[in-house]
């Protein structure tokens, strides 16, 4: 498999990767973890060790830009997982790159279901109010009580979207494959 291999399966996977979040609001591991092995697999095999800790790299930045999210309880241990892969095929500054394209992706994919419902826009401002009433109030920064039927973000979405948009920002940039 060459570079240019390594991008279309990783953009195969994330196409999957949306498909199954969307359907299931799951990611599940059958698609992460062999995507994280493969990629590993591949950069050992064609740089050696260099290239495994290229890949190890991209993995543990991934893992770790995600993991605060997951233990805050607002994103799923498959989005967690979804870009420790990305980070195994992209190494750490292409995963970097991928994660800052994700947040806009994200940020972007979560305004556009709240212009669509209305209503859960007028809860988020109510509950952001709240959350300032309590401060001024109390003097402690402690969110209100959230309102049920806001709109669940599939983030598999946003991260398949900024990572396309990272790897195709490189190779605009550089005239060359997203893959090092």
């Amino acid at each position: 498999m060459t570079d240019t291999g390594l991008g279309i399966f990783l953009l195969s996977a994330l196409a999957v990767a949306t498909v199954t979040d969307l359907r299931g609001q799951r990611i599940p591991n059958k698609l992460t973890y062999p995507v994280m092995a493969l990629a590993l697999c591949y950069h050992g095999l064609t740089r050696g060790a260099d290239g495994l800790i290229f890949g190890l790299a991209g993995l543990g930045l991934g893992l770790g830009l995600m993991i605060v999210p997951y233990l805050l309880g607002v994103m799923g241990a498959g989005d967690v997982k979804l870009m420790a892969a990305v980070g195994a095929c992209l190494g750490a500054a292409d995963t970097f790159s991928a994660f800052l394209f994700t947040s806009l992706a994200g940020g972007l994919y979560a305004l556009a279901l709240l212009l669509g419902r209305f209503q859960a826009l007028k809860m988020v401002f109510r509950s952001l109010g709240r959350t300032l009433w309590i401060f001024m109030s109390s003097g402690r920064l402690q969110p209100a009580e959230g309102e049920s039927g806001l709109p669940r973000l599939c983030y598999g979405v946003a991260i398949a979207a900024g990572t396309a948009a990272a790897m195709a920002f490189k190779a605009f940039q550089t005239g060359a494959p997203a893959l090092p």
